[in-house]
């Protein structure tokens, strides 16, 4: 159990606008992580491996990606118990985001609402800070990296920029991951069509094939939207089973305001995370696993507050999860209950 509870720190995180506390809390993690005063969080890791796309998962409980987008605590953030980080997103090119404010709040709801817009230091410093990562990793800790394409690069060479960003994660990520399903870049879902989504990933295998001659097979995870029809969902398992996809990743944050567009901040630009999103995404976990079988690999992300949501995740139909938002509002203690709770 960490030493200090979550519920004397939150009231002074929550006076704080959310990325000042966000930073605050980053910053705080990179500077500690790996010394003593790395228990003033630090939990014991629930042992329940598993085999999920080739690798073993110390447990079934990871981070999704968002929360660390420059890979700066890892040890620091694996010290909470999680089995699987994912880091990013990252863009080959450093890039600032959109405009501050954007992120909000929405505490009656149990939400955030961001419009970050990718903002990460790029593919150099990210790696970089991957490559300090000790602990977790020594300890079997699993990586993720996340891929996307910086804001200016116009759509049609999207491409360009996941290849590139795949050279460069390849050979210190575990798994990669390619976000094409953030709301916050334009244009960028618009890669989740079918002729647009055939054309990226058949180019990601084929460059993948270069790389694993040097650096063994990496599983590859797509990550899509939780506002996909029955349709489209079809259209996007299909095109993944095709090209030999290992896995998916459902889901990114939504454009719906179901539930909040009462409430303040509830009608602010951008993806909406936390408690109303479950529902949605565990509708898309479902409509996957209906269309790809039992052995395809789907990590369930989205509305995950508490064990019972996760287990939610699982009966859907994902093989592991992760959380994000549940963090930032019940605090470190979630990761071993969501872990004990999916023990098998």
């Amino acid at each position: 159990m960490a030493f200090v509870p979550y519920a004397l720190t939150r009231p002074f995180l929550f006076g704080l606008d959310p990325e000042s506390a966000h930073e605050l809390t980053l910053g705080a993690m990179t500077h500690l992580q790996n010394t003593p005063a790395q228990a003033l969080w630090a939990q014991g890791r629930v042992d329940d491996p598993v085999i999920v796309a080739g690798l073993k998962f110390p447990n079934r409980a990871g981070l999704a990606a968002g929360l660390d987008k420059n890979g700066r605590c890892i040890d620091g953030l694996g010290a909470m118990g999680f089995g699987f980080i994912e880091v990013g997103t990252v863009t080959p090119k450093a890039q600032p985001g959109n405009p501050k404010p954007r992120l909000f709040r929405v505490p009656a709801a149990n939400a955030l609402i961001n419009r970050l817009g990718f903002n990460n230091d790029g593919l150099e410093a990210v790696v970089n800070n991957v490559q300090r990562a000790k602990t977790f990793r020594a300890a079997g800790g699993i990586v993720g990296l996340n891929i996307g394409k910086n804001a200016a690069t116009p759509i049609e060479r999207a491409a360009d920029d996941y290849l590139l960003a795949l050279r460069g994660v390849y050979p210190h990520a575990d798994y990669i991951t390619v976000n094409i399903s953030s709301p916050n870049t334009q244009n960028l879902r618009a890669l989740q069509s079918d002729d647009q989504l055939q054309l990226l990933l058949n180019m990601l295998v084929g460059r993948r094939a270069e790389l694993e001659r040097e650096h063994g097979h990496k599983p590859i995870f797509v990550k899509i939207a939780p506002d996909l029809d029955e349709e489209q969902v079809k259209v996007i398992a299909t095109t993944l089973m095709r090209h030999g996809i290992d896995g998916a990743v459902a889901t990114n944050t939504t454009v719906s305001r179901h539930g909040v567009h009462h409430l303040p901040n509830g009608q602010e630009t951008g993806g909406l995370s936390g408690a109303p999103l479950l529902a949605g995404s565990n509708r898309v976990i479902r409509l996957l696993r209906a269309e790809l079988g039992e052995a395809f690999p789907i990590i369930g992300v989205g509305g995950v507050m508490s064990a019972a949501d996760a287990k939610s995740k699982i009966k859907a139909g994902a093989d592991l999860v992760q959380i994000y938002t549940g963090l930032i509002y019940n605090g470190p203690a979630l990761v071993p209950e969501v872990a004990k709770a999916l023990r098998g």
